[in-house]
C-alpha cells in the first residue's frame, strides 16, 4: 500500500523496514495490532538490501544459507497477510507525543497517529562514503553506484571497483562471473576483508578474471553526455592512467549517525538507545526500540536477536493498543493467524 492521504492513523509506527522492522509487522499483526512502517531508503529491506543483497547470511534458523534480498521477500511475504502500509523514501523527523500516543512526522510532510512505536531503524541513518571526484553527480545512478542491488544490471559492463574492504571483495568475486571486466583498485595490495573471499579474488586474479589495479586511486571521471566511458587513477607518484569501464562501485565505507533520531528525548548509551531488556522500552512510555540500535546487557547484534526482540515488544505493547483486552499467550501453531 503507498500514501494516500497526508495524514495516518494507526495502532504501531514501526520506524525501519530492514529485517527486524517487518518481522515487528508480523508480530503486531498476530496480535492484531495495524501497522505502517517507515523507512528512508525508497525500498524494503534496509542494509540487507542496500548492502549485501545477494550475499548469502548463515544464521537465519532453518536456513543453513539464505541471500539478504531472498531473506526480505520471505519477510516481507509474511508481513503481507496483516496488510501494513509503507512510507518508504521517508525519513523521520519528529517525534511528538499527542494524547495518550504518539504523532510522527517525516520529512515528506506525511503525518501518523499511533498509540505506539517501535523504533527498529538498525545504525541509523546512513549513506556512502562518496570519492571526492569532480562531476562526481552527473554519473551517479547511470555509471556510479554505491550499491549493487542485482549482479544482472552488470552483466556485460566493464566495471571498476575501488575499496580494499569486504564489499569490494565479495563483488570483485561476485560480479566477475557476469561482468566482461573487472578491474579492483587499491592504494595497496593488502585487503581488509574475511581471508576466504581475498582467496578466492587471489585466484580469480590468477585466472585473469579479475584485473588487480595496485597502488592506485581514483583521480577523476570521463565520459560524454552522462555516460561513463573511462576512471583515471593516479599512483603515489601522482602518475595517471585510464580505465576503460562503464561503471565505478566505490566502496569506502557508510556514513552512520542517528540524524533526528538523537533529538527525540530518549536515554541514550553509547550512541545507541537504552532500552528495558524484558519489553524493549525505551524512556519515554510507548517507544520500544528493537535491533541494532537498541541497547541493553548483553546485546547482541544479530538478525536473529531483534527477531525476538520485535516479539517481546509487540506483547509489551498489546496493552497499550488493547487495553480492555487481556494477552494470554499462545503458540502460534495453537492460534493460527488472525483472519485465517
Amino acid at each position: 500500500m503507498s500514501d494516500t492521504q497526508n495524514r495516518h492513523s494507526t495502532d504501531v509506527v514501526i520506524i525501519g523496514a530492514g529485517p527486524v522492522g517487518l518481522f515487528a509487522v508480523f508480530e503486531c499483526g498476530m496480535l492484531k495490532m495495524r501497522t505502517h512502517v517507515v523507512d528512508a531508503l525508497d525500498m524494503l529491506g534496509g542494509q540487507c538490501t542496500a548492502l549485501y543483497p545477494e550475499k548469502p547470511i548463515y544464521d537465519i534458523p532453518a536456513h543453513p544459507s539464505i541471500d539478504g534480498a531472498d531473506l526480505i521477500d520471505r519477510l516481507a511475504e509474511q508481513a503481507a497477510p496483516f496488510n501494513p502500509t509503507y512510507h518508504l523514501g521517508q525519513q523521520v523527523t519528529t517525534l511528538t507525543r499527542e494524547g495518550d500516543g504518539w504523532l510522527v512526522g517525516t520529512d515528506k510532510g506525511t503525518l501518523i497517529e499511533a498509540k505506539a512505536v517501535i523504533i527498529a531503524a538498525g545504525v541509523g541513518a546512513f549513506g556512502p562514503n562518496k570519492p571526492p571526484l569532480d562531476g562526481l553527480e552527473q554519473y551517479e545512478g547511470s555509471g556510479v553506484f554505491y550499491m549493487v542491488k542485482r549482479r544482472a544490471d552488470f552483466a556485460g559492463k566493464r566495471v571498476v571497483i575501488a575499496g580494499g574492504g569486504d564489499s569490494a571483495v565479495d563483488w570483485a568475486n561476485s560480479l566477475s562471473d557476469v561482468a566482461e571486466k573487472v578491474m579492483v583498485v587499491h592504494r595497496r595490495p593488502k585487503f581488509r576483508a574475511a581471508p576466504e573471499s581475498v582467496s578466492r579474488m587471489d585466484a580469480l586474479i590468477a585466472s585473469g578474471k579479475i584485473e588487480l589495479v595496485v597502488p592506485y586511486q581514483l583521480s577523476g571521471l570521463e565520459g560524454v553526455g552522462g555516460k561513463l566511458t573511462g576512471v583515471r587513477v593516479a599512483d603515489l607518484d601522482d602518475n595517471e592512467k585510464v580505465l576503460d569501464a562503464d561503471v565505478l562501485l566505490p566502496f569506502f565505507g557508510l556514513a552512520m549517525n542517528l540524524g533526528p533520531i538523537a533529538d527525540w528525548g530518549l536515554e541514550m548509551e553509547k550512541g545507541h538507545i537504552a532500552v528495558d531488556q524484558r519489553t524493549l522500552a525505551t524512556s519515554a512510555p510507548g517507544i520500544h526500540a528493537i535491533g541494532d540500535i537498541a541497547n541493553y546487557p548483553g546485546k547482541l547484534k544479530l538478525i536473529l536477536c531483534g527477531f525476538a526482540e520485535a516479539a517481546m515488544a509487540a506483547h509489551a505493547i498489546h496493552p497499550l493498543v488493547h487495553p480492555d483486552t487481556a494477552l494470554h499467550f499462545e503458540y502460534s501453531t495453537s492460534k493460527g493467524k488472525p483472519g485465517a
